[in-house]
């Protein structure tokens, strides 16, 4: 009996060396083969076992991925895993990549590296991935899939104007958004380069979208002058481009002082154009009269069309004009008085801009606003204007929201944050920010963050009144006085918004309001629905019935696919979510979001045999991050193990022990 156990015993060691010894082979092979991958035969490659294949590819580089990608989409196989897995590395293996088909993936790991490659950022990492292969052709390859180009202070970019010109060339066809990160002065020739480059990318190439940051106003002027706008400074002919821009500042600044000086009632000038007859602003030829030609005067060097020829390959000047582009979508992250009052002169007759998004650091004033307010409503005058996105942070008063939609009436997105100040408003500024409109709105999205300031409601839900087709709707941390509650938000919701399809309520206390939720779920037909930080069980004196009766009704929605109850505390009533998915009409949901809600591996097994019991119909994507796994390792996997079947997973290392949420969530 011994002697047969103990030659058992050995039969399964020497097998399992014998596995592990084929493990360590093949891995050395793949190796091997990835390694010296531009001498494979391809068609040999490609006769491989489909399992064998799928383990090479973590082992390819970039560049190898890029060639080996198409022969493997004919024969059936993705490469969206080892894409994945490259970003990953670069983002850490913590971090989710909320990207779902093979293209996404691939674009997005191409764009990453390509800024971190052609800025010379050095990592492990990065090394990994670009073994064995010519930086510079890798780069070409890579520029194809570039869609955001990151403007950053770099001697690298002198390269656009010498090697690297080819790669300038593919850029300008794939780039469509420019994130200017550079601090741009005109008197340095780093900074040259840089605006060679932006004239590139905006004007010769496909670039419509733009981001800056705390930019100097005359760099927003050269940035922003022909571009889409037709407005001009016609005090300005007869001086050179750099001298046009410092007029066109200082005017721009001058008249949006003035209005804001003035009474709010006062109409603001309107523009030197007669509706949509305006006559274009173009850039004259060479950007010099002829006396100043004649005597002989050189060009400011930041004019673009003289960019183009000092960093062109031929001498002598180009025998055309640059062409003009057009910019669709700004967003400037640092909108200080200055800047805004070189952006507001171009306002009005800026018709090709689609989406516009003013932040800022400090709280605009509400003169500030209301100059704003006039300029798009002299945009909006147009039957031409193709404004449909506004994000404005941030605001004084609440009531500047229908202010802004009151004065650009073809928005359709809308997105706020409000910081309501104490400050003295005079009795005409006060009636100006009231709004009297009461006309319907087209508006579809509307987002409105209040940074745990006390506000009122009531201008929030005057514009779901007026909002009968809206279909997202988010907000976020509004405080409400002593008494009140936000069942008034909740109502008008249910009553006023019926084509609603996304809602996201965040860090407000929704803790009295199960009733208005449950009517609420009674009368849509949400596809996304999100309560984060809405303390929604906090005063049930039942919390598994209160909860009981929140999953009996979001069952009774045939359209929801996304639901979010994280940072709720739901703690020890977490198995209740499984009955989600039992009885005749199982909820359709395909994405739940229980993250930070102080779910104990014990809690989360109790969770797991629930739903083994009653499978969903389909696979669950859940959120477990940010709760207290390490408490119990062994239950916590078992619970994982248990859910597989009918679950994938969004896990992290978070460790609870690291912070105070314990004694204020385990209830």
């Amino acid at each position: 009996m011994h002697e047969a156990y103990a030659e058992e015993v050995l039969r399964l060691a020497a097998k399992a060396a014998a596995s592990r010894c084929l493990t360590s082979l093949k891995k050395m092979c793949l190796q091997a083969a990835s390694q010296h991958f531009a001498a494979l035969d391809m068609k040999a490659l490609l006769e491989l076992p489909t399992s064998l294949i799928k383990d090479l590819l973590p082992h390819l580089n970039i560049s190898h991925l890029d060639k080996f990608q198409p022969a493997l989409n004919l024969k059936g196989i993705s490469t969206y895993s080892a894409w994945v897995a490259i970003l990953q590395d670069i983002r850490g293996p913590h971090r989710v990549i909320d990207i779902h088909t093979e293209e996404e993936s691939k674009q997005e790991a191409m764009d990453t590296f390509f800024q971190l490659i052609f800025y010379g950022f050095k990592y492990i990492c990065i090394a990994k991935h670009i073994s064995n292969v010519n930086i510079k052709s890798l780069l070409l390859v890579m520029a194809k899939c570039v869609k955001h180009f990151y403007l950053r202070p770099s001697q690298f970019l002198r390269c656009f104007t010498t090697e690297q010109r080819p790669l300038l060339n593919i850029l300008e066809k794939s780039v469509r958004c420019v994130d200017v990160k550079y601090h741009i002065d005109f008197l340095k020739m780093e900074s040259h380069h840089a605006l060679y480059v932006l004239h590139r990318m905006l004007d010769h190439g496909e670039a419509k979208e733009l981001i800056i940051y705390d930019q100097d106003p005359m760099v927003l002027a050269w940035i922003l002058h022909a571009r889409g706008s037709q407005y001009a400074n016609h005090q300005s002919q007869g001086k050179s481009m750099h001298d046009k821009r410092a007029s066109c500042i200082s005017n721009s600044a001058t008249a949006t002082a003035g209005e804001a000086s003035s009474s709010p009632d006062t109409e603001a000038e309107a523009p030197d154009n007669d509706g949509d007859h305006a006559t274009p602003c173009k850039r004259s030829k060479l950007d010099f009269v002829s006396g100043e030609e004649e005597s002989g005067m050189a060009k400011s060097p930041v004019d673009p069309q003289v960019l183009c020829q000092t960093f062109s390959p031929s001498a002598g000047p180009s025998p055309e004009a640059c062409p003009q582009g057009q910019i669709h979508s700004l967003q400037i992250r640092e909108c200080g008085p200055k800047i805004l009052a070189v952006l507001i002169p171009f306002l009005p007759t800026w018709l090709c801009l689609r989406s516009l998004t003013l932040q800022s650091c400090s709280i605009f004033s509400v003169l500030e606003v209301l100059t704003l307010a006039r300029s798009l409503t002299q945009l909006s005058g147009t039957s031409s204007s193709s404004l449909a996105d506004l994000s404005v942070g941030v605001l004084p008063h609440a009531a500047l929201t229908e202010t802004l939609l009151d004065a650009s009436l073809n928005l359709r997105s809308l997105s706020v944050e409000i910081h309501p100040v104490a400050e003295s408003l005079g009795l005409r500024q006060t009636t100006a920010v009231e709004s009297t409109g009461s006309s319907e709105l087209p508006l579809e999205k509307l987002s409105v963050k209040v940074p745990q300031v006390e506000t009122d409601l009531h201008s929030i839900t005057s514009v779901l009144k007026r909002s009968p087709s809206l279909t997202s709707l988010q907000v976020s941390g509004v405080r409400l006085s002593a008494g009140s509650s936000h069942r008034q938000l909740l109502t008008s919701v249910s009553d006023s918004n019926q084509r609603l399809r996304r809602l996201n309520l965040e860090d407000i206390n929704l803790a009295d309001c199960l009733p208005e939720i449950l009517n609420l779920l009674r009368n849509c037909m949400l596809e996304e629905l999100s309560f984060r930080d809405c303390r929604l069980l906090e005063r049930c004196s039942n919390k598994e019935e209160s909860l009981q009766q929140l999953v009996d009704s979001l069952k009774k929605v045939p359209t929801l696919h996304s639901l979010s109850l994280a940072q709720n505390r739901l703690a020890k009533s977490v198995p209740v979510l499984a009955e989600l998915f039992t009885g005749s009409s199982p909820s359709t949901v395909k994405k739940l979001d229980i993250s930070s809600n102080f779910i104990q591996p014990a809690e989360l097994l109790e969770f797991s045999r629930q739903m083994e019991k009653h499978r969903p119909p389909h696979r669950v994507t859940l959120d477990l991050r940010k709760n207290p796994w390490d408490r119990d390792h062994k239950v916590w996997y078992t619970a994982l193990r248990s859910l597989h079947p009918v679950c994938d997973f969004l896990v992290d290392g978070w460790k609870s022990r690291d912070t105070m949420a314990d004694h204020i969530s385990n209830m």
